[in-house]
C-alpha cells in the first residue's frame, strides 16, 4: 500500500515531542509513578492506548501523499511502548521498524527514531551518554543512526532531547550545554572524516533559534533548517507557553542536506489545537488541563521537513 508513496520524490522527517508517552506499568528503577492506574492522573490502559492512537494519527496526517520515511520522537517511556506505537497502533500497518535509546533518566524518558525500512536501510545505531555537570540530573542520551538513503547517501541521524528550563533559563544552560557539546563532538568527527556528509539533528532543545545552545551548535557546521517554519492557524512555534509561541523543537542539517531542502514547516491542523481560554488564541491540544484528562495529543506540534532525493 504505501510503497509507491514511499518512492516519491521526497524524503520526509518528523520531529515530535510526544509529551509524556508512557505505559501504564510499573518500572521500580524509574520515577513513573504519576503515570499508573491509581495515581492521581488514573493513567489506565485505556489511556494509554488511546494516546498510542493519537500520536499515530497525529504522524500520519503530516504528510498528504503518503507517509513519513524518518521520524524522530521525544518522551518516549520504553522499547514496550515502541513495539505498540509501530505494531500495534493505528500505524501497524505502515511497516515502521525503530531503535532508541535506553538513558538513566530518572523518569525513564527517552528518544527514538522510527523508519521505514523501504526508503532508509538501517547500517547501525548507538546511544551518545551525557555525562553530568555540577548540579545536573542524569539525563536523556542521544540517539545516533546512520543509515544508507535510496539515493545511495548514507545519513547519519540525531535524535535530542535537553534538559528542560527547570530552575530556570540562566539556571539549567549549562545543563544543555552539556548536551550540545557531547553532540558536537560526534558531529565534529563525522565532518572530520567527510565535508560533505549528510547530517540530520531532530530534537527538543529547549531553547529558542536564537538561543545559546541553538548558536552554539550552528557554529559546528549545522544549519537550522526549521528556524523560520511556521504552521496553520496562525501557529509560530511548536510549543506555547503563557500565550506566546515559541520554538525549542528544531532540525539542523549539514550544508549537503541543506541545499537538498525543499519544504519546512510545523504541522498545525484544527485537531490538533485548542483555543487558550486564559491567553487568547489557540494551543496545542494535550493530554491533560492541568490534572484534568482529555483525548488530546501533545503540548508539542510536529515539526516536518522534506528533503529532495535527487537533483
Amino acid at each position: 500500500m504505501w510503497l509507491g508513496l514511499l518512492l516519491s520524490g521526497f524524503l520526509t522527517l518528523v520531529e515530535l515531542n510526544c509529551e509524556n508517552l508512557f505505559d501504564y506499568q510499573h518500572d521500580s528503577l524509574k520515577q513513573d509513578t504519576e503515570y499508573l492506574p491509581e495515581s492521581t492522573r488514573h493513567w489506565t490502559r485505556k489511556r494509554y492506548w488511546q494516546k498510542l492512537n493519537n500520536i499515530a494519527q497525529e504522524l500520519l496526517s503530516t504528510c498528504d501523499d503518503g507517509i513519513p520515511d524518518l521520524i524522530a520522537l521525544c518522551e518516549t517511556e520504553n522499547d514496550s511502548v515502541l513495539h505498540d506505537l509501530c505494531k500495534r497502533s493505528l500505524l501497524r500497518n505502515a511497516g515502521y521498524e525503530y531503535v532508541m535509546t535506553d538513558s538513566p533518566d530518572l523518569r525513564g524518558i527517552d528518544v527514538a527514531l522510527l523508519y521505514s525500512p523501504v526508503s532508509f536501510a538501517l547500517i547501525g545505531s548507538r546511544s551518545l551518554r551525557v555525562m553530568p555537570v555540577e548540579g545536573m540530573r542524569p539525563t536523556r542520551d542521544i540517539l545516533y543512526v546512520k543509515g544508507r538513503i535510496l539515493s545511495g547517501d548514507t545519513l547519519h541521524l540525531f535524535v535530542v532531547h535537553a534538559p528542560s528550563r527547570y530552575g530556570g533559563e540562566r539556571y539549567s544552560r549549562p545543563f544543555r550545554q552539556a548536551v550540545a557539546e557531547r553532540l558536537c563532538q560526534t558531529v565534529d568527527s563525522i565532518r572530520a572524516a567527510s565535508s560533505d556528509a549528510s547530517i540530520l539533528v531532530a530534537g527538543d532543545f529547549n531553547d529558542e533559534a536564537d538561543g545559546p545552545i541553538a548558536t552554539y551548535i550552528g557554529q559546528h557546521g549545522l544549519v537550522n533548517l526549521t528556524k523560520d517554519a511556521r504552521g496553520q492557524h496562525g501557529v509560530k512555534g511548536t510549543y506555547r507557553y503563557k500565550g506566546q509561541w515559541g520554538s525549542i523543537d528544531h532540525i539542523f542539517g549539514s550544508p549537503y542536506i541543506y541545499n537538498k531542502v525543499d519544504t519546512t514547516y510545523i504541522h498545525a491542523p484544527k485537531f490538533l489545537l485548542e483555543e487558550e481560554k486564559t491567553y487568547g488564541g489557540l494551543r496545542p491540544r494535550r493530554t491533560y488541563n492541568g490534572m484534568r484528562y482529555q483525548p488530546g495529543y501533545s503540548d508539542h506540534l510536529p515539526l516536518v521537513v522534506q528533503l529532495r532525493r535527487n537533483d
